[in-house]
């Protein structure tokens, strides 16, 4: 079996492979490249890779990535293999410019985490990401030979973060800039934080190695190695872990210093405040395209809030959102029809390659036609079709709420009941999965994956709708409002709306031995609010014991459509492990509780006339 399954995987890699092949000679046969040490107002030096064309006869436009992520590989002699957004860049002709940001790899200076804007500089050596930013513009379009005058930048991630950075007092020659999947809040909604909620595996495991120190400038094969895990289980390593204060003691010491601001920063306060660049975002010159997925695992949060801050800020400036079926950067990587079980019945990747990120930097910075972009760009799953919108979130929609019933049951009809309430207990020893199955790393496809394992536990909450006999598509923000009790004087809540598929719903795979898509239940969006922060993130406060309290959050937007046949599900539940770090259920410091702290909890959810739990949606008309 394991000679078959080689053997097919061999068979499905080649064309890849030979695609991979082609681009890298074309790239060698069409670009020269050369590497220099840009120098910034204050003196330090940023390594920076150009690739520029070998034909001489034309001016290009400049598109450049700044990354912390390395400009691999280093040495003139050495190429990427694709160059740029996607190899449409390279084919049309382009100076493509890679730089390592001040402080990581092969630069100079000292670096910090999504280093706070200074929008007062006094002198030379006040600087930030913006600063570099237009220094290094700068430096091109004085030194290239073969530049048109105009750039461009882009970015994902964390490289996504440095392309919203040059935006702020921007360089006249940065005509085009493309934030994608941004890093943008890194204790309300991105990465590292939700709703103050503490999003344990992924921080632990990307500061685990990109977190340690560099003292000198380094190249990757002499950088930090991956942390290796004693257990092949993330659920198993981190209940052994216990209290999150262990992991400086085993693991950590004082060696990872983001990770001890992390620990000695448990509400928003001024340090977490300084990294929202969003009040940033003011006089915006660039032409702006921020892209996201919707099934983006670490920053949809930092795709939809970054277009609502530029668009609100500057509303007479070209500004686009593009929202996908996408995990993490996956319109750059593979053709996005499929993601988990879910098949979207087309190349959405590819799609918005071509149509949409290639024809807008083509626009502004070669003046190509428009193609007639729209303010937004939004696949809707479920019905799996691309919508142009004139906003968003969309005008035409119809606010209604979703209400939480006994006997489970979910409708956009009040309830009446004088008292009704269900209850259950959580203990935080035996905390909710996050996903189905035994995992080492945090997958991307929990995003999206079947909740059926979650439904049939005694700790999670279920309210479904009845059949639909008529498609209902949701379009933009959702806001959760439970009315609940709780034992203890804290807690987390994890709503999850959900697309629970027909019992005789075809399957994908005719092998039986794969998954069932009758009864599937799709996460279309879930979302954890830390409870003790309900009413502020800068001044948590605890649950008064068994009394009715309204825990009440946004929601990042969803562009779905639940079909006839379907029905729409919720999901509540106190704990999402090892996504997000336990809750004690008990009011305090969560990064200093000992293990004694940690008690069960019994948990009432209220559904009745004066106190309804609700979900509220946007119906798109």
């Amino acid at each position: 079996m394991k000679k078959i399954f080689l053997l097919l995987f061999l068979i499905c890699s080649l064309p890849v492979l030979a695609q991979i092949n082609q681009d890298s000679l074309y790239i060698r046969e069409n670009y020269d490249k050369v590497e220099k040490y840009v120098p910034m107002r204050d003196g330090i030096k940023l390594f920076t890779s150009i690739y520029t064309p070998k034909d001489k006869s034309k001016k290009y436009p400049i598109m450049l990535n700044r990354t912390p992520y390395t400009v691999s590989p280093y040495g003139e002699n050495q190429y990427k293999t694709s160059l740029g957004p996607s190899m449409l860049f390279a084919r049309e002709g382009y100076i493509f410019v890679y730089q390592d940001v001040r402080g990581k790899w092969m630069s100079e200076g000292e670096f910090e985490d999504v280093r706070p804007h200074n929008p007062k500089k006094k002198s030379k050596k006040d600087i930030d990401e913006s600063t570099d930013t237009y220094d290094t513009v700068d430096w091109l379009v004085k030194n290239l030979s073969t530049d048109n005058g105009r750039a461009g930048i882009y970015g994902i991630s964390y490289p996504g973060f440095y392309a919203t950075a040059s935006l702020p007092g921007a360089h006249p020659a940065l005509k085009a800039v493309s934030p994608q999947a941004p890093v943008t809040d890194w204790f309300i909604g991105d990465d590292f934080h939700h709703n103050g909620a503490f999003m344990m595996i992924d921080a632990f495991s990307f500061y685990s190695s990109f977190g340690v120190p560099r003292p000198v400038p380094i190249t990757p094969d002499k950088g930090p190695k991956p942390f290796k895990f004693p257990v092949q289980d993330n659920y198993k390593f981190f209940m052994d872990l216990g209290p999150l204060k262990n992991v400086k003691a085993k693991y950590f010491a004082d060696s990872i210093k983001f990770w001890n601001d992390l620990m000695a920063h448990p509400n928003y306060d001024s340090f977490w405040k300084a990294r929202n660049i969003r009040p940033q975002l003011t006089n915006v010159k660039p032409a702006t395209m921020v892209v996201g997925g919707f099934f983006d695992a670490e920053d949809t949060f930092g795709a939809l809030r970054t277009y609502e801050a530029i668009e609100k800020q500057n509303p007479k400036n070209r500004n686009m959102l593009v929202m996908g079926p996408w995990f993490h950067g996956g319109w750059a990587r593979g053709t996005g029809q499929y993601f988990g079980d879910i098949d979207f019945g087309q190349a959405t990747s590819t799609w918005y390659q071509q149509n949409v990120e290639f024809p807008f930097f083509q626009n502004l910075l070669k003046d190509k036609p428009s193609a007639n972009l729209p303010e937004a760009m939004i696949f809707i799953t479920g019905s799996n079709e691309w919508k142009k919108f004139d906003t968003w979130p969309p005008k035409n929609v119809a606010q209604k709420s979703l209400y939480f019933h006994a006997d489970g049951k979910l409708s956009f009809d009040a309830p009446s009941a004088d008292e009704s309430f269900d209850e259950y207990i959580s203990d935080p020893n035996k905390p909710v999965p996050y996903t189905d199955g035994v995992h080492l790393r945090r997958t991307r496809e929990y995003m999206i994956n079947d909740q059926r394992f979650a439904s049939r536990r005694p700790d999670v909450m279920v309210y479904q709708t009845e059949i639909l006999t008529e498609d209902i598509t949701l379009a933009g923000e959702i806001i959760a409002k439970l009315m609940v009790s709780t034992s203890g004087t804290d807690a987390d809540y994890v709503v999850k709306l959900i697309d629970v598929y027909p019992d005789d719903y075809p399957n994908n795979d005719p092998n039986p031995m794969n998954v069932q898509m009758g009864g599937y239940q799709m996460l279309v969006r879930g979302e954890v609010m830390r409870g003790k922060f309900r009413n502020s993130f800068e001044k948590p406060e605890p649950f008064v014991p068994n009394q009715i309290t309204e825990v009440k959050y946004n929601i990042p937007d969803v562009a779905h459509t639940f079909k006839k046949g379907h029905r729409l599900m919720i999901q509540v539940q106190n704990s999402w492990f090892p996504l997000v770090d336990r809750n004690p259920q008990k009011f305090l410091d969560i990064y200093n509780a000992d293990e004694k702290d940690f008690q069960k909890a019994t948990h009432r959810i209220y559904h009745e006339g004066k106190n309804a739990s609700s979900l509220q949606v946007s119906v798109l008309n």
